[in-house]
């Protein structure tokens, strides 16, 4: 039986991130958390692209446009939604988590989901500080970990079409 486990080695990776400008105060810590992961990983800064979009609902759109030019190997999609008075905020997560899935899906490069969707901003901000809480850095992370488990996985199925020529 062979067992297949991503590594957080994104030496040879090139992640882009798209981060939402609503919420500012919050997305800006989130997007440092991304990028020292990153830089953990091993990923070099000048493999690192950042495109920002207003909202969480452009996340969805402009991952896919990361995604599909075939220039990264894997996109993070950072974001804050803070509960308010209507039900805009519960719109606003599910499309976003939705979008950001399916173009994970219909890519086939990984997509860190690191929007928050909380019920404070107090709540926000817990989970964008340079603490152990920081959801930017936990999606970075979870984008090059992914990324790698999908070269591991096509790696025997791109030898096995070489081996049929």
């Amino acid at each position: 039986m062979r067992e297949y486990r991503g590594k957080l080695d994104g030496q040879p990776l090139r992640v882009a991130i798209a981060v939402s400008r609503y919420n500012e105060t919050v997305t800006r810590g989130l997007l440092e958390g991304a990028r020292a992961a990153l830089a953990e990983c091993g990923v070099r800064p000048d493999a690192v692209d950042v495109a920002h979009v207003p909202g969480a609902l452009e996340l969805p759109l402009v991952a896919r446009e990361l995604a599909l030019g075939g220039r990264y190997d894997a996109v993070v999609a950072l974001g804050a939604v803070i509960r308010g008075e209507t039900d805009h905020y519960a719109y606003v997560c599910a499309e976003a988590a939705r979008g950001c899935a399916q173009v994970a899906l219909e890519t086939g490069v990984p997509v860190g989901f690191g929007v928050l969707t909380c019920e404070t901003l107090a709540q926000a901000r817990d989970r964008s500080t340079a603490s152990g809480k920081n959801k930017g850095a936990e999606a970075a992370r979870s984008a090059v970990e992914t990324a790698n488990l999908l070269a591991e996985l096509r790696a025997p199925q791109a030898a096995a079409r070489g081996a049929g020529r």
